[in-house]
């Protein structure tokens, strides 16, 4: 027992010192590289933990070799945009002058669903407002608005206190979401009469959205 506190203890102590000589960073602000070493700290760490009969000298210098190794490869991404690119990617933009990508949404497999979500995280529930959107490195999606949409308070434009409404998306990809059909209140018939004033059918809509004021976001598909 005493055995096992003691090389947890050390265990905890080598790897709290490796997290830490590898900088400050959230897990979802590491880079790639860096996730890949976390994680192997954490496998290498647990061997010793699992079986006592391995060496833990073994483990802590397994440890040490991986944080030299990440430590070079980050001076190298600082030293040279090219391997940075390489090891950890580059950010994408999604929309672009209020035009959504949808190639670029391809490139990094990210659905209509996904971008939506992204969005209501960034407080942004209608797509027609963004001006530029781009998919950072490590997920995020850092958001743009467009002028005439940046944020101002009620009393800065005399507004009265109206309730907000949200916009659902009811097409992705060429389907209808039923369930924000009924969230909406609109019946697939409103849907149709809505395609059919713009000439279009399901299949050739990448996005609709629509609140319950009928304020409509649409995107053709490319």
């Amino acid at each position: 027992m005493v055995t096992i506190i003691f090389r947890t203890a050390i265990l905890f102590l080598f790897v709290t010192i490796a997290i830490r000589l590898m900088g400050k960073r959230q897990i979802g602000d590491l880079q790639p590289n860096e996730l890949v070493v976390t994680l192997l700290l954490s496998e290498i760490a647990a061997i010793p933990l699992q079986d006592s009969s391995q060496p833990i000298l073994n483990c802590v210098i397994a440890i040490f070799i991986l944080v030299i190794m990440e430590i070079f490869i980050s001076i190298l991404s600082l030293k040279s945009t090219f391997i940075r690119r390489i090891l950890n990617g580059q950010a994408v933009v999604i929309i672009k002058n209020g035009v959504i990508d949808q190639q670029a949404m391809k490139r990094v497999r990210l659905t209509v669903m996904d971008l939506i979500e992204q969005l209501r995280i960034q407080n942004v529930f209608d797509v027609s407002t963004v001006a530029f959107a781009v998919l950072e490195i490590n997920g995020d999606l850092s958001v743009l608005l467009k002028s005439a949409d940046q944020p101002a308070t009620a009393k800065d434009v005399g507004a009265k206190n109206d309730k907000a409404v949200l916009p659902l998306p009811v097409i992705t990809d060429g389907k209808i979401i039923s369930e924000n059909l009924t969230a909406l209140k609109i019946t697939h018939e409103d849907v149709e009469k809505i395609l059919k004033q713009n000439n279009l059918t399901t299949k050739e809509v990448f996005l609709l959205t629509l609140d319950r004021k009928k304020n409509m976001t649409l995107v053709k598909m490319g």
